[in-house]
């Protein structure tokens, strides 16, 4: 699709939420981003944004506990989910954190996009694997990025790109594989072009079904 990419640069915060009913209406485009605790999630939508500060990092795995919103221009968000998996925080709130998730992931009928990212030396994690399956399962796009690819040289990076492809391959077509890398730039140009495909695609979307809705003049 031959579409200018959108200036990700003018995001701004609209709220954090610590469920969907907190949310703003449910209409519009959402893109998500999801992963476990240490997989550089906050990172990657700063790299975006090129905002250091528009998603709050640490160095402790798991800091982001609420869903927070962010918008690019009206009807289109980006969505920073809580992390799943490693952090080291009690039961309790790990529990609270997984059905927040789930919430949003099930009943936000705006969501159009998940981004799953995934540390490209620990990649397909049960909890991962999990993810991808509903996504499929919803025929929602995919975009695995495979994170601190910088860690790796050229040729394991791809080895291991390929690697990633070819076991989600029976998942459908959905799912598109890239590279990603918050401290060199590797996959961002790629991440923001698609991001833009699936902004514009589900508008498209939207105008359709209300079009649908018209009552038929006889």
């Amino acid at each position: 699709m031959d579409t200018q990419t959108l200036n990700f640069n003018k995001v701004h915060f609209v709220t954090s939420a610590p469920d969907i009913r907190h949310l703003p209406n449910d209409g519009g485009v959402e893109i998500a981003f999801a992963g476990r605790s240490n997989a550089g999630k906050s990172s990657a939508l700063n790299t975006l944004t090129k905002h250091k500060n528009l998603a709050r990092t640490s160095k402790t795995p798991g800091r982001t506990q609420l869903i927070n919103l962010f918008e690019l221009e009206p009807g289109k968000r980006l969505v920073d989910l809580p992390g799943y998996g490693y952090a080291q925080v009690p039961l309790e709130m790990k529990l609270k954190w997984q059905k927040s998730l789930a919430e949003y992931l099930q009943r936000r009928e705006s969501l159009k996009g998940l981004v799953i990212l995934m540390d490209i030396r620990h990649p397909l994690k049960d909890t991962d694997m999990n993810m991808l399956e509903w996504s499929s399962h919803r025929q929602l796009p995919v975009m695995l990025l495979l994170t601190k690819a910088d860690k790796l040289s050229p040729g394991p990076r791809n080895n291991q790109v390929i690697k990633v492809r070819q076991a989600v391959a029976n998942l459908g077509s959905q799912i598109q594989v890239e590279a990603f890398s918050s401290l060199t730039n590797i996959g961002v140009e790629k991440l923001a072009q698609t991001l833009t495909e699936w902004y514009v695609s589900g508008d498209d979307t939207d105008l359709l079904d209300a079009d649908e809705q018209q009552p038929v003049e006889e």
